[in-house]
């Protein structure tokens, strides 16, 4: 259970040390002042500073030690490069990036609008990046996916039929079955596609049949019995099914199926936003299937042992979540202070930074709610999850 927190560190600090490193190199790029970069968050254990000496052009660096305040003195020796205690991905101090020091020529303030947007978006950029990038690591080393619309050359193993979602109040959600779950025989009879075990499920409605599940490492035998569905108009259990399996393309083929397949992950993460947030406005209320911290942390365990393509796989799909996200045109996030500057080109003059603090103030608690409400839904959900790894660590 410790290891589920290790590793949902480690795939958050990622996460967020790349959108950071976007916004660092960006800004470096435009001669913008880079403050600090840090590495987890403060208390800072210790930092170092790298600088060229005008007359040698030799590189020297110093150490800053313990988590004192940056001085002027230490400012003149450049960006600060801080390794801190808690190990939660990442940040960038940016000079100016509140408004102020708009008459000094490194100040972020003091760039154009254009400037300041390619700044502000490379975060979501590089977010973008990480996921497409281990999406064709995947495809090269072989990763999960359904087989029914890949290429001739690709290259599958591992083929299985596997639950891809569970109807509310169905004979499969009463009997506990989960989405990801591997149907390995009915009545022990093994099906090869899954026209072939819908036609035996259809065939035995109101029948007990005995499904053999394999969930992770662990194999459950569970009697379901299947019922007229008004989805079909035929005998089943309630749930979708689909063909998987581990597919590996050539590297060069991968390439491109990387870049197509994130591009379609983005639209279909919109597309859930979209309804995501269309509920809340019409007052549904937030989705059962929506994970904060916890649920995320949960889940991160969950596929962690199902094996390494598979986390690398959930990582990227995070990460392309957390692109979105920050995208959004809601105060504190990237996409709120977009939405800033481009009030201020159609309006000419910035607006008033007092207000814009504000804003972006009252959107960031309106995001701690919002993290605190999914959050005790996750507690709901896998709380005797956590509970047992409290209990190793007191115990």
């Amino acid at each position: 259970m410790l290891l589920t927190i290790i590793i949902f560190i480690l795939v958050l600090s990622v996460l967020v040390f790349v959108h950071e490193l976007g916004h660092f190199v960006v800004a470096k790029k435009f001669k913008v002042k880079v403050e600090e970069f840090g590495i987890g968050f403060s208390p800072r254990i210790f930092g170092w500073q790298i600088w060229k000496e005008p007359e040698t052009a030799i590189k020297k660096w110093r150490i800053i030690r313990g988590n004192r305040e940056i001085t002027e003195e230490d400012q003149k020796f450049g960006t600060v490069y801080s390794l801190n205690w808690l190990p939660l991905g990442g940040f960038v101090k940016i000079k100016g990036e509140n408004g102020e020091e708009q008459e000094d020529k490194d100040s972020f303030a003091s760039h154009p609008i254009w400037q300041r947007f390619l700044i502000l978006s490379a975060g979501v950029f590089m977010n973008g990046v990480l996921a497409m990038i281990l999406i064709i690591i995947g495809f090269m080393i072989g990763m999960p996916q359904t087989t029914g619309d890949v290429g001739p050359s690709a290259q599958i193993s591992e083929h299985k039929i596997q639950i891809v979602n569970v109807f509310k109040d169905s004979p499969a959600s009463k009997a506990e079955l989960k989405v990801g779950d591997v149907i390995m025989s009915i009545d022990d009879q093994q099906f090869n596609n899954y026209s072939g075990l819908q036609k035996y499920v259809a065939e035995h409605s109101g029948q007990k049949l005995n499904y053999k599940i394999k969930r992770g490492g662990t194999e459950i035998i569970s009697q379901i019995t299947p019922e007229i569905r008004q989805e079909t108009g035929k005998g089943g259990v309630g749930v979708a099914i689909s063909e998987t399996g581990i597919v590996k393309y050539p590297w060069h083929i991968a390439i491109w199926q990387g870049i197509k397949t994130t591009f379609i992950l983005i639209w279909i993460i919109l597309v859930a936003f979209f309804e995501l947030f269309k509920g809340l406005i019409l007052g549904h209320g937030l989705s059962a299937e929506m994970a904060g911290p916890v649920g995320i942390a949960a889940l991160t365990g969950e596929v962690a042992r199902m094996g390494f393509v598979y986390l690398m796989q959930f990582t990227a799909l995070l990460s392309i979540n957390l692109a979105i996200l920050n995208f959004l045109p809601f105060p504190a996030l990237d996409g709120g202070r977009i939405l800033f500057l481009i009030i201020e080109k159609i309006k000419g003059s910035p607006v008033k930074k007092e207000l814009e603090n504000a804003t972006h103030s009252i959107g960031f608690l309106l995001l701690m709610l919002l993290v605190v409400a999914v959050t005790c839904k996750d507690v709901a959900r896998f709380g005797n999850v956590f509970k047992m790894i409290w209990e190793k660590i007191v115990g």
